[in-house]
């Protein structure tokens, strides 16, 4: 389907053996033999047949001029899946953790309930991002001969493009063909019929998150993931495993699941990913917010004389703001998992965030935040609670909150309209954390040295009973 001035195309899959006919041409349609395959001929076709022998992500790209074919953004992903699922990925939390989606009205999306028929691959949701980068003056210039060439035969003298690809400059650096803050609008945005899918991955606290990524372009990037390390698993679908013949027995971490063995993972844990080009990796990603030492969904406890979770052990009648955690095993309150607060670091239940609060928590707490009448930045600073409905609402003063509740207009002690102090921005569905995913190459970040751009994305872990929608 490429303009003839274009010339031929081809499929590279690395990793697999390939089988393809190339016959002697005997029409002008008729595949071509290029230097690493067979090609396609403006309008003709060629057939590639091979055995998706290795689970995994895998890149594919043209093998055809692929200085200018692949910068043009001839690349996929290719995803095979296990033979076989390890029986601990349908057990322990990967079975709360379904049955919390259901129960909020999410589906389960997941290609595999594992990334390999390894007991350590399980996940619990997944995203494939792929990097790459653009040099605008490329991409003018073969758009200009293919405009000056139209209509020109195929293979005739005069009908190819010679367009310089060295020295390569790229200004646009890529997340799924897409560049910040266009990676934030929604999948399968209208303006960008090309790029369906955004770079805003979304995760609840306690889930296995499979990141699925491929470098396809020139240049290495640096990834910083914010929030925890990931755990590389594989690299081109290869599984990192040590060499100690000893297997390592895995299971969910809940009692009763005996798991299963199998030779332990050596993947590194890695604060930034390298992304090689025509390099993929699979790693595992979570956040739970375990170890802060403050309670990030905002809880304080009930009121004298009340049950938790009830609207009257909370003076301003937020049953969330109350509910109970009990630990399991492992710290996290795992028990119901219909609850908010499913997967909560039980440890750090009750406490505030501040040192000295003007709230109705508590003092005791690991920092002092900025006076709202000197320093704010923008409607949120780090270290608010706000995971859950009203978190922020409630971790205002009380006056502030009864401000809020009652609609009135004379201010109280202590009270300002500046947030996160009082008021309520966000609909009370929508509450969670916002991680910066971004490339640790400065220049990177930007687009045509424009800031915020380029290869910048946010990592959304939502509260439960904010649905996430994967059905696109």
């Amino acid at each position: 389907g490429l303009p003839a001035a274009a010339g031929n195309t081809s499929i590279l899959f690395p990793g697999f053996n390939v089988t393809t006919t190339c016959p002697a041409s005997t029409t002008a349609l008729a595949p071509q033999q290029g230097l690493l395959t067979c090609e396609a001929v403006p309008g003709g076709t060629v057939t590639y047949t091979f055995t998706a022998s290795a689970p995994g992500t895998h890149p594919y790209y043209s093998g055809t001029q692929g200085d200018l074919q692949i910068e043009m953004g001839l690349y996929g992903a290719l995803i095979v899946l296990p033979a076989t699922i390890p029986a601990n990925c349908n057990a322990g939390y990967h079975t709360l953790n379904g049955q919390a989606q259901s129960f909020w009205g999410e589906s389960d999306f997941r290609l595999a309930h594992a990334a390999y028929d390894h007991p350590a691959s399980c996940y619990d949701r997944e995203y494939l991002f792929q990097w790459a980068e653009m040099d605008t003056r490329i991409h003018r210039q073969a758009q200009a001969q293919v405009s000056a060439k139209a209509g020109c035969t195929a293979g005739a003298n005069g009908c190819s493009l010679e367009v310089q690809t060295e020295p390569y400059h790229p200004a646009y650096f890529l997340i799924n063909g897409r560049s910040m803050p266009d990676l934030m609008d929604p999948n399968f945005a209208g303006e960008y019929p090309h790029q369906p899918y955004n770079g805003n991955p979304h995760i609840h606290p306690g889930e296995l998150l499979l990141i699925r990524t491929i470098g396809q372009g020139r240049w290495q990037h640096p990834f910083h993931e914010h929030a925890n390390h990931v755990r590389i698993l594989a690299r081109d679908g290869n599984l990192q495993l040590t060499n100690n013949a000893t297997p390592v027995a895995f299971s969910s971490g809940l009692s009763g699941d005996t798991g299963v063995t199998a030779p332990g993972l050596s993947g590194l844990l890695m604060f930034n990913t390298d992304t090689t080009p025509g390099e993929s990796f699979d790693g595992i990603f979570y956040f739970t917010g375990r170890g802060l030492n403050w309670d990030p969904y905002g809880h304080h406890a009930p009121a004298a004389g009340t049950t938790a979770g009830t609207s009257a052990s909370d003076p301003y009648g937020d049953a969330s703001a109350t509910l109970s955690c009990t630990p399991d095993v492992n710290g996290y309150n795992s028990g119901v998992p219909t609850a908010i607060n499913f997967m909560e670091w039980c440890q750090d239940h009750y406490k505030p965030v501040q040192v000295a609060p003007f709230g109705d928590v508590a003092g005791g707490g690991p920092a002092t935040l900025p006076d709202p009448n000197v320093f704010t930045n923008g409607p949120w600073y780090s270290g608010t609670p706000y995971l859950g409905p009203d978190a922020n609402l409630r971790g205002g003063t009380p006056q502030c909150v009864q401000n809020a509740l009652t609609g009135a207009t004379t201010p109280a002690t202590n009270c300002t309209n500046l947030n996160p102090a009082n008021l309520q921005v966000n609909p009370a569905s929508e509450r969670g954390w916002a991680f910066m995913w971004h490339s640790h190459n400065e220049r990177e970040i930007t687009t045509n040295n424009v800031f915020p751009g380029g290869m910048l994305m946010m990592l959304l872990v939502d509260s439960r009973e904010f649905v996430i929608d994967e059905s696109q």
